[in-house]
């Protein structure tokens, strides 16, 4: 009789847990229940997400996608073994990118990459992804776990984002008729939101403080905590200052290359935006990555949001119905700048940034 070999090779010995991907999904499955909304009840688990557009209220909707990720700011989870407020940031760099067209977000989908899979860090990521959702009034209607030893090192981890909005026909942003005179608002950021972290990892490396040291411009925390400090998401103060005015032509999200390569996003090719730095707030943590990597002005107003996430632009006649509504919703806007007649620059600089 010939025995049974039971030395095969197997996908758990080649690095991949099924098992283990299994019990995440289960864990995560409330965190996925309480993002439920209008138009989105289904359980996670099956082949596809459901959304339904006429139970969202939607009459003849236009759709509008945006996906992204989070960039090297993963890197500072990772080294810091903080991994719940990472995807509030996923989800704000697409949601904040679909309200700019003035568009509602509807649902969400992630995608998580790992050489390892660690159900307690998976859940703490989803659990931010949860909390986004929720921030943003969108469901997280479904999203992948993949295990890929060989392709990420020990606790590496990558993480994507895909989101769905729609706006009915006739109201998308950027509005026609931008015009010389129309007033720029800015809305506050929270920090450095998701971008230029590779540039703040080797400014941190420059300075010889590690992540648990006091931040030393934000006490109370370490460097580390306020570094993850997680994207603001704008979503639902806009969807409200949407709703009570007409006065909102254009949003621009202040992402990946600063003001002066967002800004000209929304703007006919005739006009240009004049932006008063004066007028900025700008938290200390930019005046630290600048002071410690010796970064030039125009370099941070390029890499960094430097204190404004989100532009407002509106007619001067409806400007202060515009901030009376934003400000309602719980937002502080403040006057940024105006538009101006297109020159050789479209977006140009008056006053200091106080860093």
């Amino acid at each position: 009789m010939t025995a049974e070999r039971n030395d095969g090779m197997t996908y758990a010995g080649a690095g991949v847990d099924i098992d283990a991907g299994n019990a995440m999904v289960d864990a995560i499955k409330p965190l996925v229940r309480a993002t439920r909304r209008p138009g989105a009840d289904a359980e996670i688990g099956g082949f596809g997400g459901l959304f339904d557009l006429k139970a969202a209220g939607f009459t003849d909707p236009i759709l509008v996608a945006a996906n992204d990720g989070v960039g090297t700011k993963v890197k500072v989870a990772i080294e810091t073994g903080r991994h719940d407020t990472i995807g509030i940031d996923l989800v704000a760099m697409c949601v904040n990118d679909i309200i700019v067209q003035g568009a509602e977000p509807l649902f969400f989908l992630d995608y998580y990459a790992t050489g390892k899979l660690v159900p307690g860090v998976g859940a703490d990521i989803v659990r931010g992804i949860a909390e986004g959702c929720r921030q943003a009034g969108c469901a997280l209607i479904g999203g992948e776990t993949a295990e890929m030893p060989g392709l990420y090192d020990g606790a590496d981890y990558d993480l994507a984002g895909f989101s769905v909005g729609a706006a009915e026909r006739g109201t998308l942003l950027p509005r026609p008729g931008i015009a010389a005179g129309d007033v720029v608002l800015g809305l506050p950021s929270s920090g450095i939101h998701s971008n230029g972290f590779s540039l703040v990892r080797r400014i941190v490396e420059a300075s010889g403080l590690p992540y648990d040291a006091p931040a030393p411009f934000a006490p109370g925390l370490t460097l580390g905590e306020a570094l993850l400090a997680p994207t603001r998401i704008y979503v639902k103060p806009l969807l409200a200052a949407l709703k009570a005015t007409d006065g909102i032509k254009a949003l621009a999200h202040i992402t990946g290359g600063g003001f002066p390569d967002n800004l000209p996003r929304v703007l006919p090719e005739d006009v240009g935006i004049a932006v008063d730095l004066d007028a900025i707030a700008v938290p200390p943590v930019f005046g630290w990555l600048a002071r410690t990597g010796n970064v030039a002005v125009p370099e941070m107003l390029r890499t960094f949001n430097c204190g404004i996430g989100m532009v407002v632009v509106t007619k001067a006649s409806t400007a202060d119905a515009v901030i009376a509504a934003l400000t309602q919703a719980g937002e502080a806007p403040v006057r940024l700048g105006s538009i101006t007649a297109r020159g050789p620059e479209p977006v140009t600089f008056t006053g200091t940034l106080a860093l």
